[in-house]
Order: C-alpha cells, then sequence, then structure tokens
C-alpha cells in the first residue's frame, strides 16, 4: 500500500503535478462557494473560455499565456458588464454573446497557426507537462486570489447574501462585484496548466456546489469546498497514473463523482439521504396515547 502511494511521487513531473492541481483546486474551491451563490456559474464558464484567444496569441507571441489569458479574462468580464448595461440584453444572454465570440476566436487563431499551439494542451490542460516556472507562476498567482479571498470574504459574503445591506452601511457592492470578477479571472488563470480551459469551470462549480449540499453554514461551506477539491485532486491524479488516463479528465471525474454522492446521500439535502433521515426520525417519535 505504501509503495503504491509513493511510487507517482518519485517523478518530479508528477510532484509538479500535484503541486499545480492541489493550488488550483484550494483557490477554485474557496471561490466556488460565492460563485455557486450569487447564481455566477455560466459567469465562471464564460471567463474560462474567453480566455483562450489571450492563452493563443500569448503562445504566439512568445510571453507567459497566463498574462494573455488575464488580460482576455478581464476583458471579457468588462465587455460583459458593457453589453448589459448599455443594451436591453439580459445578462445570461450578454454573457453568452461575449464568450463564444471570444471562444471562436481562439479556435480560428488556432486554425490558423496551428504549427505554433498545441490545441490539447490549451483545451484540456497539460499537468504532467508542467515546468518549473510554470509551478512558480502557478502558486505566486494562486496565492494572491487566496490572500484576496480570504481578507475580503466577510464583505463578500455580505455582497452575496445581501447587497443592498451592504450599500447601506458604505460597502459599494460594484466594486465588490468587479473584484470578484478580477478574482475569477485570475482563478482561471491558475488553473488553466491544471485542466485546461474546457474543464476549468468544472473546478469553480463543483466543489463548491457539492459543499452547497452538505452543509448551510457558508463558514463550514468555505471549509468543505476546497477540502473537498484538494481531495478529490489527489485521488484524480493517481487514478490518471495508475490507468494512464487524462490527468485533467481524471480530476474533474472524481469531483463530479463527490458530487453525485453528495447529491444522492447529504443528510439533509440528498435525494436519498434526506428521505432515509426523515424515516430514522418518524420511527424515533413517541406514537400519542
Amino acid at each position: 500500500m505504501i509503495d503504491w502511494l509513493i511510487e507517482p511521487l518519485g517523478y518530479d513531473f508528477m510532484q509538479r503535478a500535484f503541486a499545480v492541481t492541489m493550488t488550483a483546486a484550494i483557490v477554485c474551491g474557496v471561490l466556488s462557494c460565492w460563485l455557486v451563490l450569487i447564481g455566477w456559474s455560466l459567469m465562471g464558464d464564460a471567463v474560462s473560455h474567453a480566455v483562450l484567444p489571450g492563452v493563443v496569441i500569448a503562445y504566439l507571441l512568445g510571453t507567459p499565456f497566463a498574462l494573455g489569458a488575464l488580460v482576455f479574462g478581464l476583458a471579457a468580464v468588462a465587455l460583459i458588464g458593457l453589453v448589459r448595461s448599455t443594451s436591453r440584453v439580459k445578462e445570461d444572454a450578454a454573457i453568452g454573446v461575449v464568450f463564444t465570440t471570444l471562444f471562436a476566436l481562439g479556435i480560428v487563431l488556432i486554425s490558423i497557426f496551428p504549427s505554433q499551439t498545441d490545441l490539447s494542451h490549451i483545451l484540456f490542460g497539460n499537468l504532467l507537462g508542467v515546468s518549473i516556472g510554470d509551478l512558480v507562476q502557478v502558486l505566486v498567482l494562486g496565492a494572491i486570489a487566496l490572500t484576496l479571498l480570504v481578507l475580503k470574504r466577510r464583505d463578500l459574503t455580505l455582497y452575496a447574501f445581501d447587497p443592498s445591506h451592504a450599500n447601506a452601511i458604505g460597502i459599494n457592492p460594484k466594486v465588490l462585484g468587479g473584484l470578484l470578477l478580477g478574482l475569477l479571472a485570475l482563478t482561471v488563470v491558475v488553473s488553466l496548466q491544471a485542466v485546461g480551459v474546457i474543464l476549468v469551470v468544472a473546478m469553480l462549480i463543483i466543489p463548491g456546489a457539492t459543499a452547497y449540499l452538505l452543509t448551510d453554514r457558508f463558514g463550514r461551506m468555505l471549509v468543505i469546498s476546497p477540502a473537498i477539491a484538494a481531495v478529490c485532486s489527489v485521488i484524480g491524479l493517481y487514478a490518471s497514473y495508475y490507468i494512464d488516463a487524462s490527468s485533467g479528465g481524471m480530476v474533474v471525474l472524481t469531483m463530479g463523482c463527490a458530487f453525485a454522492l453528495a447529491y444522492l446521500f447529504a443528510p439533509r439535502h440528498g435525494v436519498i439521504g434526506s428521505r432515509l433521515a426523515a424515516r430514522r426520525r418518524a420511527r424515533t417519535v413517541i406514537p400519542s396515547a
């Protein structure tokens, strides 16, 4: 058993893969709590796809792909806000228009410059090819995003539950919304190296959604969500190593399995778990005389 656990860690590329995945999972797990509560799941999907042309352009220019991804992630957020505020188009439609257009731009750039850009690495991540420079980049960006989330957690939580009250006590909801969107773009950049453009939205949503089924207290949710993401990341990486499967895909698939278990067996909010709990309570009721 010990040899089974230690063997993958004997390779440098697996050590870097574990470090990158754990960092991305923890940051995504914390941020996903607010995304799930506010209802910004589609926004996470939009930003994760909209960064594709930035990544391609960065590869073509020979600059760090994180820079291009961050620029286009912030640009996507700004464009969605512009379309929503200056037209009669609603938010969901604005999100759909912006992210599909930017994603299509990325696909077009890839088709024009196929030799310079590896489509599979951009779309699905390249965990096993993480370099020391990539690792340092992910750790630094992840630390920045996580630090800001922890420092502003009270304000962001108030914004998620009652933006009107936040405004009444002198906290600008627009500033908090902008901060959260900026952190979303930064977190997407952190996670791209681990799972790629397509799967990053799963890391942003599944941990928070799973934790939401397991607890009614937001403080506990902020602990449960990153813990689930981290554990699933480790299990997914070990599984990908031993069955020779896509590492990013296995991480996300493991998270999906964790959500399915919570959906079915969560004590209060699971489909089966809630019924079993109700039956136990019914059995303990003392019949009246």
